[in-house]
Order: structure tokens, then C-alpha cells, then sequence
């Protein structure tokens, strides 16, 4: 368990075949920053975790609970455990993504 990363020390990840880094792993927390690419797609998928995030930059189009949400720089947004989602990305930017617990599946 790493309380304190340093930039440089940041673990680079792909998912999806989307590029992101894994910024710090608390005993309950997982911290992620995604660098989304305009030709990513991410669709619906799962998963055992709630993630909320906040947008750094880019936009993009989250789907949920039978909405969709349009979200640029300063948005933030929480999705349940267990919630099918898809994030389509409009314009290139990233993304920070808190998940708990943390994600097996990113280290």
C-alpha cells in the first residue's frame, strides 16, 4: 500500500485500451487518473466498485441509470457499485476516478 506517490513513481495502466495511471492505493481507495484519447470508447461495463470522478479536462458523455450526462472541466460525477456505464469520449482530456474498494483489476 502506497499512501504518498510522487508523480514520477505514478504507475502507468491500460484498460479498455485506455491509458491511465495509478495514482495512490489506500486500505479502502484506489485513485486513478485516465488520459483519455478522442479514438477511446469505453462501453458499458460493471464492476464490484463505486467510482466518482471529477474532470480535469475533455468532454465527454456518461451513461448510467438510464441517463446521460454531458461533462466538461470542474464536473464531477458518482456511480454505484454494480451500475452498468459507458463513457464516450467527445474531446480528448482526463479524467481523476476514485473507486472503492480498489480495483483489483488496475494493479
Amino acid at each position: 500500500m502506497k499512501n504518498v506517490v510522487k508523480k514520477e513513481n505514478a504507475v502507468s495502466r491500460q484498460f479498455l485500451g485506455v491509458d491511465f495511471v495509478v495514482l495512490s492505493i489506500g486500505k479502502d481507495t484506489m485513485v486513478t487518473k485516465m488520459l483519455y484519447k478522442s479514438t477511446d470508447n469505453v462501453p458499458f461495463h460493471k464492476h464490484p466498485n463505486e467510482q466518482s470522478g471529477y474532470v480535469i479536462s475533455g468532454k465527454y458523455k456518461l451513461k448510467f441509470g438510464g441517463e446521460e450526462f454531458s461533462l466538461s472541466e470542474g464536473d464531477t460525477y458518482s456511480i454505484p457499485a454494480n451500475v452498468e456505464h459507458s463513457i464516450e469520449i467527445i474531446e480528448a482530456g482526463q479524467v481523476v476516478d476514485v473507486f472503492s474498494p480498489i480495483r483489483e483489476d488496475y494493479l
